[in-house]
């Protein structure tokens, strides 16, 4: 799914979205669940992308919904890895992940990728730019492209409502809360949510931000 000119959705990771931006260089926001890699570089190379292109996949947390490919796409493109420093040490499996996330990792074991570097206040990859939006886990991160915001799992879309996740998913619900309203301070037309379809600015959004 094309959300504006060289920014996709990619259709094979339904569950925990992919996002890729064809910029001055090639960027994968998330990887989606285990098992997903090579839909997801068959699925780039219908778009006509040189998979060598892609230098930088930008993790926006440690949820294994989000890491599972990371360490099988950076094997196929050679690019670097990037994500949240507070959140390294799970992708790492140095940290347990706290409640039914426990769980999840138990059963469920991505492989590591090699980090290439934690985000840093204000960092930017091109015109891609990083914002820390901690609560759902320690490092959180949003990402800010043109008028595109990728909000990871920040809050979700369904049934054309916005709304956030689950407490027993939130690290920090206060934190959490805190994040999401950085959103009305930024520009964009459209919000891509790891969960739902992107939904564009309008009378469902900003109802939503108001509670926050």
């Amino acid at each position: 799914m094309e959300i504006i000119e060289n920014v996709y959705q990619l259709d094979c990771a339904s569950h925990g979205h992919v996002f890729f931006i064809r910029s001055d260089e090639g960027i994968l926001i998330d990887t989606g669940m285990p098992g997903l890699a090579e839909q997801i570089l068959a699925e780039l190379k219908s778009l006509d992308v040189a998979i060598q292109s892609i230098t930088k996949i930008l993790l926006t947390h440690h949820d294994i919904d989000h890491i599972g490919n990371a360490k099988a796409l950076q094997e196929a493109t050679q690019a670097e890895v990037w994500a949240p420093q507070q959140d390294v040490p799970y992708i790492m499996g140095e940290k347990n992940r706290p409640g039914i996330k426990r769980i999840m990792q138990a059963v469920v074991h991505p492989q590591k990728p090699s980090i290439s570097g934690v985000y840093q206040e204000n960092q930017s990859f091109g015109a891609v730019r990083v914002i820390h939006a901690p609560g759902h886990t320690p490092g959180h991160s949003i990402f800010h492209y043109k008028n595109v915001l990728f909000i990871g799992d920040l809050f979700q879309e369904s049934k054309g409502k916005l709304k956030q996740l689950p407490q027993f998913y939130i690290w920090n619900k206060e934190e959490a809360n805190r994040s999401i309203s950085i959103i009305k301070e930024l520009q964009y037309d459209s919000i891509c949510p790891s969960h739902g379809m992107p939904i564009k600015r309008g009378v469902v959004t900003e109802d939503f931000l108001k509670k926050f």
